[in-house]
């Protein structure tokens, strides 16, 4: 415990169920099956997403049975808008990347008290990284302090991508893992500047990474600039932004029109 957060307990859950995850990612990649199929949005989710799910949510209600619920693979609970504290969880983060054997997939954690994470733990075992963060603490990856780099200019700024478009053409692409988690978390360790997307996005996505980019010292917003919240009744943003603070501005700058364009805001 730190400060009374169960941090310790919180990376060995994810240890716990992202090394049973492993397990079956490893016999995909030695041609082995599992059980998958598509959500109605045409996301993939397997068998190994549901099985996970199930035992982080009896693990960690065992370490705080008070906190409310919200993971993508379960049904949403409103019961959660009454809690301080909730439990937001991704159970596999990259499904894709999970599925075709890749390693850019992780297992996302975060305790949220008062609409905004206070644990987050990312863990992703194909690449054995384990990357925590607690609120007013700093962030780590594998044990190793970690901080976000010092760009001050948008042009040239790392992005994790496969492509840009011309637009964006100034900018240098970095690997790109499935799991949006991974992605920002890579602006924590100065593996990558920024990291933007301009579609809706779900809490349990970004709630962990968000801490630990923030913890490193980043900045981390909705398309428009505006602070993200957590345990909100639709539980989605416009859109997430994960940058070096000195170009969150710019950044802003140069989303604005496309962000406005797609959001119905």
């Amino acid at each position: 415990m730190m400060n009374d957060l169960p941090i310790e307990a919180v990376i060995s859950a994810a240890r716990e169920v992202g090394d049973n995850a492993l397990r079956h990612w490893r016999d995909l990649r030695s041609g082995g099956a599992i059980d998958q199929w598509q959500k109605a949005d045409h996301s993939p989710v397997s068998a190994v997403d549901i099985e996970t799910d199930r035992r982080l949510k009896a693990i960690l209600h065992a370490i705080d049975g008070d906190a409310g619920w919200l993971s993508e693979e379960s049904i949403d609970d409103a019961a959660r808008l009454n809690k301080r504290r909730i439990w937001c969880v991704d159970p596999i983060d990259g499904t894709r990347d999970f599925l075709r054997g890749r390693t850019g997939w992780a297992v996302s954690i975060a305790l949220v008290e008062d609409g905004v994470p206070v644990v987050g733990v990312l863990y992703a075992p194909a690449r054995d990284e384990t990357w925590v963060a607690a609120r007013g603490h700093g962030a780590s990856v594998n044990g190793r302090a970690i901080r976000c780099g010092n760009r001050t200019q948008l042009a040239g700024a790392r992005v994790p991508a496969t492509s840009l478009p011309q637009v964006d053409a100034d900018l240098s692409m970095v690997e790109r893992p499935n799991s949006i988690a991974l992605r920002m978390a890579m602006v924590a360790d100065d593996r990558a500047d920024l990291v933007a997307t301009l579609i809706w996005g779900f809490e349990w996505d970004i709630a962990a990474a968000s801490l630990i980019v923030a913890e490193a010292g980043g900045r981390v917003s909705d398309a428009f600039g505006a602070p993200l919240r957590f345990n909100e009744q639709r539980a989605d943003a416009f859109g997430v932004i994960a940058c070096v603070p000195q170009i969150h501005d710019a950044v802003v700058a140069r989303l604005a029109d496309r962000a406005a364009a797609l959001s119905p805001r």
